[in-house]
């Protein structure tokens, strides 16, 4: 094993690991997540960190070595402070609002748009015009985020639609008469 391809991740305290061949847990505050790992790579708890290491330095190894590292760091960022996306909703007479867990949203078309929350996932409207989505797993709260935006995406000519918070859309300047 070369000593470059070892990387610490180091756990908060309140944070328990546990690791099998092929699938570390991790459980914390906010719940409990756990991940397939590539069996080639070496997932070993030291103290307070975790440590991966890869078997070679050939290119694929290195790419799973990266890849298996920000799996369990995000896991460990996960069920420590979770995880958010902000989207914003522009246009006139565009607004969001919950309906219990779910979220109603009004983006021009004849009818509201009902999205059911996941599982582990939920959806804040602290003002009308403003999304956040919320969870401990990285992907599904993206995930999430990304089926939210695509109800209505911005669109280029007048920018109205729902966009990620601080997302630039490039705007077109129309026909002229």
């Amino acid at each position: 094993m070369s000593r470059i391809g070892r990387q610490p991740i180091d756990l908060p305290s309140g944070v328990s690991v546990s690791i099998s061949p092929g699938r570390v847990m991790v459980n914390g505050p906010l719940g409990e997540l756990s991940q397939e790992v590539p069996q080639r790579m070496k997932v070993e708890q030291q103290e307070s960190s975790v440590v991966v290491s890869r078997p070679t330095d050939r290119g694929d190894d290195r790419a799973l070595h990266g890849l298996t590292r920000s799996l369990i760091a995000n896991m460990v960022q996960g069920v420590t402070g979770g995880f958010e996306k902000r989207l914003e909703i522009q246009g006139v007479g565009y607004r969001a609002s919950l309906r219990g867990t779910d979220l109603e949203l009004n983006v021009g078309f004849s009818h509201p748009v009902v999205l059911k929350a996941p599982a582990g996932i939920t959806f804040e409207v602290p003002t009308p015009t403003e999304v956040i989505v919320k969870g401990i797993d990285k992907q599904q709260v993206g995930q999430t985020a990304a089926e939210v935006r695509k109800v209505r995406p911005p669109e280029p000519y007048k920018g109205k639609g729902i966009r990620y918070e601080g997302e630039y859309v490039r705007r077109k300047v129309g026909k002229r008469a």
